[in-house]
């Protein structure tokens, strides 16, 4: 398993002419199958006059949850041509949604593949992609004679403060990279009184 993976910084678009009909590419980054869900039914009520609505995600950094749909044209021809560049970019944690204009000329089968392909291509191109580091969290309560040390931890770097709640209990929630969370663990379970939730 690799605790880096590619995806998209943000929102990005593309248009690819063929034969008068008009494909508008949209690139979108997203956390889970939902938000990608949400995303395709956006744009299928944004441009609910267009002939169809074509798209394909990626989600996870082991790249194995992922869905795409046709929409309506002959199977094959637009979800997995789709998917197929965000597989050859390496992407995951995004959505690619491609909308046709039907212009009045069938594409036929190879047609059509080539223009959902280019239109993807096109609109990942235009964006841009980051390589991240996958990201663990670790939840954990401490007395509050603790917090001294555990505010030194937290500003020791490399480490991010999800949720915090002071109490007579204290608890917190860090986020670091997930090769570094066993180190951080331990440093965490050396803190008088610390307590990790699993």
């Amino acid at each position: 398993m690799s605790d880096f993976f590619k995806t998209v910084k943000g929102i990005s678009q593309a248009k690819y002419t063929e034969k008068m009909s008009r494909f508008l590419a949209f690139v979108e980054p997203v956390q889970s199958a939902e938000e990608a869900k949400a995303v395709v039914k956006r744009y299928a009520n944004d441009y609910h006059d267009a002939r169809h609505v074509c798209w394909a995600y990626m989600i996870g950094t082991e790249r194995n949850e992922y869905l795409s749909s046709d929409n309506g044209e002959p199977s094959g021809t637009a979800g997995k041509p789709i998917l197929g560049q965000i597989n050859s970019f390496g992407l995951t944690n995004v959505v690619i949604v491609v909308v046709r204009y039907f212009g009045g000329i069938k594409l036929g089968t190879s047609g059509l593949i080539v223009a959902y392909r280019e239109a993807a291509r096109l609109a990942i191109e235009e964006g841009e992609i980051l390589e991240c580091h996958e990201q663990a969290q670790v939840t954990f309560t401490f007395p509050y004679l603790s917090m001294n040390d555990v505010m030194k931890l937290v500003k020791g770097g490399n480490v991010k403060m999800i949720d915090q709640q002071f109490d007579n209990t204290c608890s917190m929630t860090l986020q670091c990279d997930a090769d570094a969370m066993p180190a951080l663990r331990n440093r965490i379970a050396d803190i008088d009184g610390t307590s990790l939730q699993d």
